[in-house]
C-alpha cells in the first residue's frame, strides 16, 4: 500500500490537539483500488454520528462505485481539472442536505450539520488510510438535474474517496501541491466580543 505523507509529520498546532486533525488532508493521488462495501458503509457511519441541531440530521449523501453504471454520471459532473485526477478514485460522493427540518419549516442549520457529516466522514477516512479530497469544481446545476436531488435539498460539495496512489499517478503541475498544507492562525479567525 502506497503512503502519502502525514499531516502531523509536516503540520504543528499552536496549542494542543489530537493529531487526528493535523494529519487528515486532502491528496489528489489515488491508486484506483477498490474500496469495499464495508469501508464504505463505514465512513458513512462516522458521517452518521454528528452532531445535528434538533437531530434532524439533514445529510443526504449520493455515490457511485468507479466502474459502476453511475460512475460516469458522476465523473461528468466534474470541470476538467478535477477530471484529470479523479479518474483514480474509488468512489465519487455527493453531499447534499435538506433545507427543512421534520415539521417542513427553513432548518437555518442544514450547512452546518452537513458540514459536520462531512467532517466526521473525512476523519474517519484519514483514520482508515483512505483518501479523501472535497471539490467545489463541478456543475451543481447539472449535479441537481442527473441526480435528482429533490427541491428541500441543497447540494454542498462532491468528494472522492479512493486508496492512496503514486505522485506518477497525478500530473506533475499537481505533484508540487501533495502535501499537507497550512492553515490560518487561530488570532486570524477567533474575536472575543465583536468583530
Amino acid at each position: 500500500m502506497v503512503r502519502y505523507k502525514i499531516g502531523s509529520s509536516i503540520r504543528k498546532a499552536d496549542y494542543p490537539v489530537n493529531k487526528i486533525f493535523l494529519d487528515r488532508w486532502s491528496p489528489r493521488a489515488m491508486g484506483g483500488e477498490k474500496i469495499s462495501k464495508k469501508e464504505l458503509m463505514t465512513l458513512f457511519e462516522a458521517a452518521r454520528w454528528a452532531p445535528s441541531s434538533s437531530n434532524n440530521q439533514p445529510w443526504r449523501f449520493v455515490y457511485a462505485n468507479n466502474g459502476s453504471k453511475h460512475w460516469k454520471k458522476f465523473f461528468d459532473l466534474l470541470v476538467e481539472f478535477n477530471q484529470m485526477w479523479a479518474k483514480n478514485a474509488s468512489v465519487l460522493v455527493c453531499l447534499c442536505t435538506k433545507k427543512t427540518n421534520k415539521e417542513g419549516k427553513p432548518d437555518r442549520n442544514h450547512m452546518s450539520d452537513a458540514g459536520a457529516a462531512w467532517e466526521n466522514l473525512a476523519l474517519q477516512a484519514s483514520l482508515m488510510g483512505l483518501v479523501c479530497h472535497g471539490m467545489g469544481g463541478y456543475d451543481v446545476a447539472k449535479a441537481r438535474k442527473v441526480l435528482k436531488v429533490p427541491k428541500d435539498h441543497e447540494v454542498v460539495h462532491m468528494f472522492t474517496l479512493g486508496r492512496p496512489g503514486k505522485l506518477t499517478m497525478i500530473n506533475e503541475r499537481m505533484r508540487k501541491n501533495e502535501v499537507p498544507n497550512s492553515r490560518n492562525k487561530v488570532k486570524d479567525f477567533v474575536f472575543e466580543g465583536s468583530f
